[in-house]
């Protein structure tokens, strides 16, 4: 019998709301690490996913109620983490940011205000570069704050350990910022593969 593979969930646009959705929590942070961007990260997990990728490398964060809520203290922790020299920048992953922004937003406001463009902010989501770009206005704020984003939804069938920042071929690794400005994907010019 052939074996059935599911896929991710595809939402419409704006089906998928935080103000409805999100319980303000996060799975995780982990500050000074190598692996959640370019450079030393302070990585903030959220809780809280609706693509539920066959495959997902951290299933327990799809729950909206993992982990522990999101405080003012941890919001201080992670401004102090990245005011360290040698810490390149912020890195939100999940779970799904794009689905927290009350979370989210709060940061990066916060760490534009307090670093400018000294620290730089990348984020995974599930959502295509297309389909955020027909997303609430929540959503688009966020990601004017943002410098790269990884987009798309992990695939199994295109499960590739050898790419950088990615798991699977289909998703990219976008300069968000010259995006934005020439209404096009531009694709990080640091990429390797």
């Amino acid at each position: 019998m052939p074996r059935i593979t599911r896929e991710p969930n595809n939402p419409t646009p704006k089906e998928w709301m935080a103000k409805d959705l999100s319980q303000k929590r996060i799975a995780d942070y982990k500050p000074f690490n190598f692996v959640d961007g370019e450079g030393v990260r302070c990585s903030l997990y959220v809780s809280g996913c609706l693509f539920r990728c066959p495959g997902c490398y951290n299933v327990a964060a799809q729950d909206f109620r993992y982990g522990k809520p999101y405080t003012k203290e941890l919001e201080d922790q992670i401004i102090e983490d990245l005011g360290q020299s040698y810490v390149q920048g912020l890195t939100l992953l999940g779970g799904e940011p794009f689905v927290n922004t009350q979370v989210c937003l709060s940061l990066c406001k916060r760490v534009r205000k307090e670093f400018g463009n000294t620290k730089d902010i990348w984020s995974w989501t599930g959502y295509s570069w297309d389909e955020l770009m027909k997303e609430s206005d929540d959503k688009l704020e966020l990601l004017s704050l943002i410098d790269i984003l990884v987009d798309g939804r992990f695939l199994q069938a295109k499960k590739d350990l050898s790419l950088q920042f990615r798991g699977s071929s289909n998703q990219r690794i976008i300069d968000v910022q010259k995006s934005l400005k020439e209404k096009k994907v531009v694709i990080w010019e640091n990429l390797v593969k």
